[in-house]
C-alpha cells in the first residue's frame, strides 16, 4: 500500500473525518494534519510489524555486523596461551622423519628439536606435550622398562628444553604403550589382560621420573583405574606436588581416530585392542564417572580425548569440574580428516581449523592440544 492510499484508507475508516462538503470549516486543515500524523504513525507501525516477527529482542544483526563485534560474541576466544603442541621425540638424535598419515608432522631426534622449535617459540609457542618414540632395537619389553630411562628421549628432551627455553611449559604424556613390546598401556597378565595394580605402580614411577627431570606437568593417558591417586601420592612423597601439575586423560575414548598417532609413535597393539580400558564411544555415563573419580583423586586438569566427536563430554567435564581447567585433545585422526577434506576442496583449511577449534572452546575447553599449533601461531597474528 502506498503512503497516499494509506492516508485515504485512514480517512475512510476515521469516524470523526468530515463526510459532507458543508461540514468543511476552519478546522478542516487541523483535521487533515491530524489524519496525516495518524497515517504516518500507522505506516511506521506497519513497517515495523513487517520487519519484526516477535519481540523487539529478535533484532540481532547489529550484534555481529562488524568483525570486532562478532569476536565479542564468543565466550572464549582462542589465544596462544591455550595451545599445547604435541611432539614426537625419537631416540635417534639426528632423525627427522615425516609422518605420512599426519600432514606436516615429523618424528624428531634431540639434535633436530631446538632448530625446529626456535621459530615457534619466537612466534609465541607457550607449551608442548612430549611423546617418546624408542626406535633402537631392544628398547621395548613387556614392562616398558625404557619409559623412564634417564638416557631415553623424554627425560633428555625435558632437560634440553628447560635449558634452552626456560619459559616453555613442558607437559609429558605418561604411558607405557610406546615402550612395551606388546603395545598395550600397561603390564599384562599371562592371559593377555591388563594387570591394573602393576600397571599403576609402574606408570606412577614413570610420572615421578619425568617430574624429577623438570617436567611442569605429567599427563597419564593409560586409563588404568586409580592411577591419578597413585601419581599424586608419589608426587607428595617426592616433594614435587607443589610445582608439578597433574593433567588426567579422564575421558579417553576408544575408536578409529588414533591411527596416525600410532604410526608416529609406533604404539599400535601387537594383538587385541584397548577397548577394555579406554571408554566406549557411547559411554557418556562412564565418562562422567571417570571425570568425577579423577577429580576426587587429585587431578589438577581434566582432559577429554578425542575432542570434536565428544563435545558433549567436554561440556560435561566443564560442569563436573567447574573449578578446574578443561583440556581437549584434537587427535591425529581429526587433524588428518580436516587436511584430507581441505585437499579435496570440501572447505578452506584455515577456516575449518578455526571452526573446529572454536566449537571445542564453546563446549567448555580452556586448553587445546592440537597439531595445528604452528599454523595458529601465524594465523592468530594475522
Amino acid at each position: 500500500m502506498s503512503f497516499s492510499s494509506l492516508v485515504q484508507d485512514l480517512a475512510l475508516r476515521d469516524p470523526d473525518a468530515p463526510r459532507r462538503r458543508g461540514d468543511a470549516s476552519a478546522s478542516t486543515m487541523d483535521d487533515r494534519a491530524s489524519q496525516f500524523s495518524v497515517a504516518k504513525s500507522y505506516a511506521s507501525t506497519a513497517a515495523t510489524s513487517v520487519s519484526i516477527s516477535g519481540d523487539i529482542g529478535s533484532q540481532l544483526h547489529a550484534g555481529y555486523s562488524h568483525p570486532l563485534a562478532r569476536s565479542w560474541q564468543a565466550e572464549r576466544q582462542l589465544t596462544k596461551s591455550m595451545l599445547i603442541y604435541p611432539l614426537f621425540i625419537s631416540d635417534q638424535d639426528d632423525e627427522e622423519v615425516p609422518i605420512p598419515s599426519l600432514p606436516n608432522q615429523c618424528r624428531r631426534g634431540l639434535n633436530r628439536l631446538i632448530p625446529f622449535l626456535e621459530p615457534l617459540v619466537r612466534k609465541g609457542l607457550r607449551s608442548v606435550i612430549l611423546f617418546g618414540v624408542p626406535m633402537q632395537p631392544g628398547t621395548k619389553d613387556a614392562l616398558g622398562s625404557s619409559a623412564d630411562d634417564p638416557n631415553g628421549p623424554v627425560i633428555r628432551s625435558i632437560r634440553l628444553l628447560r635449558q634452552r627455553f626456560p619459559h616453555l611449559y613442558i607437559v609429558c604424556d605418561v604411558c607405557l604403550c610406546e615402550y612395551t613390546s606388546h603395545g598395550h598401556c600397561g603390564i599384562l597378565r599371562e592371559d593377555g589382560s591388563l594387570n591394573n595394580q602393576l600397571s599403576v605402580d609402574r606408570i606412577s614411577d614413570v610420572a615421578v621420573a619425568y617430574a624429577r627431570a623438570g617436567a611442569h606437568c605429567v599427563a597419564p593417558s593409560d586409563m588404568n583405574d586409580g592411577r591419578i591417586r597413585a601419581i599424586k601420592l608419589k608426587l607428595i612423597e617426592a616433594g614435587l606436588v607443589h610445582n608439578v601439575t597433574l593433567m588426567s586423560y579422564a575421558a579417553k575414548f576408544s575408536g578409529c581416530l588414533y591411527g596416525p598417532f600410532r604410526d608416529a609413535a609406533g604404539s599400535a597393539p601387537s594383538f587385541g585392542d584397548r577397548r577394555c580400558y579406554q571408554l566406549p564411544p557411547g559411554g557418556r555415563g562412564l565418562a562422567r564417572r571417570a571425570i568425577v573419580r579423577d577429580i576426587n583423586e587429585g587431578a589438577d586438569i581434566i582432559m577429554v580425548k578425542p575432542a570434536g566427536q565428544y563435545l558433549d563430554i567436554i561440556a560435561d567435564a566443564k560442569e563436573l569440574g567447574r573449578d578446574l581447567p578443561i583440556a581437549a585433545y584434537q587427535v591425529s585422526g581429526e587433524f588428518a580428516m580436516i587436511h584430507a577434506a581441505a585437499k579435496a576442496g570440501v572447505f578452506d583449511l584455515k577456516s575449518m581449523a578455526f571452526e573446529s577449534t572454536e566449537s571445542i572452546l564453546r563446549a567448555g575447553a580452556t586448553i587445546i592440544i592440537s597439531y595445528f599449533v604452528p599454523e595458529f601461531l601465524d594465523w592468530l597474528d594475522s
